[in-house]
């Protein structure tokens, strides 16, 4: 045994603990609005930033520090000040720039308080529903997603589908599947009025609350969220079907795509958005294929497990694994539209 390579790999190990840590420090940041208040505000004491916040100076003067010790804010022995540099608020205070990430710490809570639930499926061979899992990962879910869909759904992912824009423009059918708060349903109802646009998912909290929200944005008149899941979201006539990072959530996802073809119009199309990672676990050993991959263990193959199909998946199956499930639904011609670092888009039809 190299002992330079423990050592070496020791470091890794408690590096990783560190982020661990850090992680709970990071989401108390987001949701407590401590980021915000530093956004734009210059260096300020931690006496400032807790008359700023409403809080408790001695608890965010730990907060700072540990901030500091994690790079994420800078500090100024002589001034004794804090700054978070603009570049880093870019990705920790604003929920609404495209670099937004502090959503995914929020879900970090949620699935360490199924650890013990975890360990028993990996001993029984069972699942752990999505439902089974607490409120923040269904809010962090969507905190995470938001800001990437704002950014590319539209813009960039729609675009790329042929003949797709235009059909939303003119006034279109579209059922998104797996919808969640509804996000993604309601960016598109947002950009193209003249469609109507059905948000489907088995979780009704989520659903509740997508109902909510859409009626705040003013989009009730072409929008609706209902309780269904993707083997039986009610029948129409659906000019495109969506599918946002949730396929391979489903226990019979081959059951979604074959449900998907019947209701499709004849010219309809199939947008599915999958994870960015390979079948190949090796291709996966980055830091964006490790939180994707890890995100599986907790909480996507066990979802898929829990609804006892026939198929579960994992969020890395691949797309040839997802191009083959499409192909025996009869949605035979299938292309990748648009790729990102953290998805790619493919478009699958008759």
């Amino acid at each position: 045994m190299d002992e330079t390579r423990v050592r070496e790999f020791l470091e890794q190990v408690i590096t990783d603990g560190g982020a661990a840590v850090a992680g709970l420090c990071t989401s108390l940041g987001d949701r407590l609005g401590i980021y915000a208040a530093m956004a734009d505000a210059g260096p300020l004491t931690s006496a400032q930033l807790a008359e700023r916040t409403g809080l408790f100076e001695r608890y965010v003067r730990e907060w700072l520090a540990a901030q500091v010790a994690g790079e994420y804010v800078r500090y100024d022995p002589e001034n004794d000040t804090y700054l978070l540099p603009d570049e880093h608020a870019a990705v920790l205070a604003d929920p609404a720039a495209p670099t937004y990430a502090a959503g995914f710490f929020t879900m970090l809570q949620a699935l360490y308080g199924t650890e013990d639930t975890l360990m028993d499926a990996f001993r029984t061979g069972e699942g752990v529903g999505w439902e089974e899992h607490g409120p923040a990962l269904f809010a962090g879910t969507a905190k995470f997603f938001r800001p990437g869909y704002t950014a590319a759904l539209v813009p960039e992912w729609l675009s790329a589908m042929k003949g797709v824009p235009e059909k939303l423009e003119r006034g279109a059918q579209v059922a998104d599947i797996g919808c969640g708060f509804g996000y993604s349903t309601m960016l598109m109802a947002e950009a193209y009025p003249a469609s109507r646009f059905h948000g489907y998912d088995f979780h009704r909290p989520s659903i509740e609350k997508a109902r909510s929200l859409v009626a705040e944005r003013g989009l009730s008149d072409r929008v609706t969220f209902d309780v269904a899941t993707a083997q039986d979201f009610p029948e129409g006539t659906f000019d495109l079907i969506t599918f946002f990072d949730c396929l391979h959530d489903i226990g019979d996802p081959g059951g979604a795509l074959r449900h998907a073809e019947q209701t499709m119009a004849e010219d309809g199309v199939c947008m599915i958005v999958e994870p960015n990672v390979s079948e190949n676990v090796q291709d996966n050993a980055h830091p964006i294929g490790r939180a994707i991959v890890s995100t599986s263990v907790a909480v996507c193959l066990p979802s898929a497990l829990a609804q006892h199909g026939p198929q579960a998946m994992g969020n890395h199956a691949g797309e040839d694994a997802m191009r083959r499930l499409a192909d025996e639904a009869g949605l035979h011609h299938w292309s990748l539209a648009a790729e990102s670092p953290v998805n790619r888009v493919y478009a699958a039809a008759r």
